[in-house]
């Protein structure tokens, strides 16, 4: 659990300055579940810059409460969490200074999103809170006042809680959290699962992932693991300390991280698989120059337009294809034109495109990067502008490897969903 926060402060002297206004949100990684945001009497005049600045003056704070009378507020809210704030040095200092004024030991653990940025958006111009966010296209209002400051925090977490694909943000909470035997407890962690789409992580006394899996129902499959008999399956079971998840709202990145994460971790548990396809569709012209499609095996250095797991699932896409162009089949040069565009309408081959799937939440989408017919990785994003700015996109995206068998992934998808859209990018 983590608390988000940022704190306007009168400025002056190190160690003197005073709260004026403090935002606290209470994020359990994928959703906000409490949140406490109060202006503060700080009992002292605030620097004529920083009035500049937040707009707070010395007239606005009169009736506010002074620090003693939230302090309870503000403990009780950020017990056993983690503190998250752009620069949590600053922050994390001047709340134990006013707790210390009180007599009061204030003790938290701090994760800073200034730290997190340059490690993994290390080519970002600046790492400063407005700059940084501007730059990933993340709307944001009130700046330099404590709300607008902490959602813009709450924001740029939640993306760069995205981009750690080595787990370690979470890894380290979970090493530092106390751990126990599990068996009273299966029940809880099942009860605070989603029945969402996305990803699920096992872990172990020690914050090791040794199973993970995709699901469209994450409390469902993770349930069904739990129950699961067998002596392999209790072993799991048994040594699972700890689950948590990453929706993705799209079952095809759910899919496409799926993969990857087992590629890159190689649970205990569950290893990747290799190949995930056998067949494809090949093309060819007679001597007429009349396009023929084949569903063959693969063979060696072979290069299929659209790859399948099996003749099934190709013949029953090659008779889709046979409706689409039945009507086009007494003109030669139609029908092969309409064949070329339906070819090209359900692979890859060299484009350059985006696929907009559903989100994570309201008011989301999931965008799946491909350029010059390679995989380059997914994203999520509120605005039209984080899709149509390349620049932007490719800033929000968090970066994967494509091969063939993520290729497979893709045009499958392409072939049997119809709920995403296309945006076609300039090469």
């Amino acid at each position: 659990m983590y608390t988000v926060l940022d704190i306007e402060t009168t400025g002056g002297k190190y160690n003197e300055e005073g709260i004026t206004e403090i935002a606290i949100h209470k994020f359990d990684g994928h959703n906000v579940v409490d949140k406490f945001i109060s202006l503060v009497n700080p009992e002292k005049d605030i620097q004529p810059f920083v009035v500049k600045l937040t707009g707070i003056n010395n007239k606005m704070l009169q009736s506010a409460p002074k620090f003693h009378e939230v302090a309870k507020r503000i403990v009780e809210i950020t017990e056993d969490t983690v503190l998250v704030a752009h620069n949590a040095q600053f922050d994390y200092r001047i709340l134990r200074t006013e707790f210390r004024r009180l007599g009061y030991e204030y003790e938290r653990k701090t994760i800073c999103t200034v730290d997190l940025s340059k490690k993994l958006l290390p080519d970002a111009e600046s790492h400063s809170l407005g700059k940084l966010v501007r730059s990933l296209g993340i709307a944001v209002s009130d700046r330099h006042r404590a709300n607008g400051d902490a959602l813009a925090t709450l924001k740029l977490f939640k993306l760069l809680l995205a981009k750690d694909s080595e787990k370690e943000i979470i890894k380290t909470v979970l090493r530092e959290a106390s751990t126990g035997e599990l068996s009273e407890r299966l029940l809880d962690i099942v009860e605070s699962l989603p029945s969402a789409t996305g990803v699920f992580y096992m872990y172990n006394k020690d914050g090791e992932i040794i199973y993970l899996s995709r699901s469209n129902n994450i409390k469902k499959r993770v349930n069904q693991q739990f129950i699961k008999p067998g002596s392999r399956a209790r072993k799991l079971q048994k040594e699972t300390r700890k689950v948590t998840f990453e929706k993705t709202g799209s079952e095809l990145i759910a899919q496409l991280k799926e993969y990857e994460e087992l590629k890159r971790i190689r649970p205990r548990y569950n290893q990747p698989k290799g190949k995930l396809f056998t067949h494809g569709i090949y093309k060819e012209k007679d001597d007429k120059g009349v396009i023929h499609l084949k569903i063959n095996m693969l063979y060696k250095n072979s290069k299929p337009i659209i790859t399948f797991n099996g003749t099934e699932s190709g013949a029953s896409f090659m008779q889709k294809l046979s409706n689409e162009i039945a009507s086009k089949k007494d003109n030669i040069w139609a029908y092969n034109d309409e064949i070329e565009k339906l070819l090209l309408k359900y692979s890859i081959g060299n484009r350059s495109l985006v696929i907009i799937d559903n989100g994570r939440e309201i008011g989301e989408q999931s965008v799946i990067y491909i350029r010059n017919g390679v995989y380059i990785g997914y994203g999520f994003c509120e605005l039209n502008h984080q899709i149509n700015n390349i620049h932007i996109l490719e800033s929000i995206i968090t970066p994967a490897k494509g091969d063939a068998n993520t290729n497979h992934f893709i045009t499958s998808h392409l072939r049997k969903k119809g709920n995403h859209k296309i945006v076609e990018l300039n090469p």
